[in-house]
């Protein structure tokens, strides 16, 4: 059985999955994995004014996630690594880098853009409905990728969750995350997670929510570096969506990036 490897898990810490890290360690290892990463949804300040605040943990709860993780490790024979996926805001920058990089030891971050910044508010990308809201998201997202602070884009198309249709704007903004992701050596990911999901019908067919057949066409047409998660948020999917990933790719002809945490 060829073993893969996954970073993008989640644990019941963020309230919309199920199990602990452990359960997924053990599927993993059932199921053939050389590495597994976990990336629950990030923490932020209290004084943070998350419209997300109830699917992820509290900052009190990090140094149970960190002793969860430490518990899978020693029960299985694959390296395994404490990550978070985050959501980039400009304002709180020395939270990535001093407070889950430096304090709680994350040894590598996700960036995975659920929201975008606008008036003040945080809106989900299922509200990103004109051009100028996908242009906000779009410049947002690849000012958090030059951040420096983050080792891949997690679902890099999940703007055309809302999108839906493929337009001259949605493809200028496909265009420049992957010229961003190649320029910057940033790894960005096909999601196994979205092909578990209800398809859409759309006016060139029936599409996936995400990954988005358009954008990844384009990718794989460029240089970017690709990588495939399962974005595990059952301990059935560990393994399972990553491979739903590897499928995905294969239409495309991509070749996938081995990826590892830069420590």
């Amino acid at each position: 059985m060829k073993k893969l490897s996954n970073f993008h898990t989640h644990t019941y810490l963020c309230g919309h999955a199920e199990g602990k890290p452990i359960d997924y360690a053990l599927q993993a290892q059932k199921e053939g994995c050389k590495a597994l990463g976990f990336s629950d949804h990030c923490p932020f300040p209290k004084d943070f004014p998350d419209p997300w605040d109830n699917v992820r943990m509290d900052v009190d709860q990090v140094p149970l996630y960190l002793s969860m993780i430490e518990e899978a490790k020693k029960a299985v024979d694959f390296p395994i690594y404490t990550g978070f996926e985050c959501e980039w805001d400009p304002a709180y920058k020395s939270w990535y880098k001093d407070e889950l990089r430096g304090k709680f030891g994350a040894q590598y971050l996700a960036m995975g853009q659920h929201w975008f910044m606008k008036d003040g508010c945080h809106p989900g990308t299922q509200v990103i409905l004109t051009d100028e809201d996908l242009n906000k998201y779009c410049d947002q997202v690849i000012d958090g990728m030059k951040s420096g602070l983050f080792d891949f884009l997690a679902h890099p198309d999940l703007f055309m969750y809302s999108m839906c249709e493929w337009t001259k704007n949605t493809e200028a903004v496909s265009k420049a995350i992957i010229d961003a992701a190649v320029s910057l050596n940033m790894p960005i990911e096909i999601n196994g997670y979205g092909l578990a999901k209800k398809t859409q019908r759309t006016s060139r067919g029936i599409r996936q929510i995400y990954p988005y057949v358009e954008f990844w066409e384009l990718a794989a047409d460029s240089k970017a570096k690709i990588i495939c998660n399962s974005d595990a948020h059952f301990p059935d999917d560990v393994i399972f969506n990553a491979w739903r990933a590897r499928d995905f790719a294969g239409r495309f002809g991509i070749d996938i990036f081995e990826f590892l945490p830069r420590i």
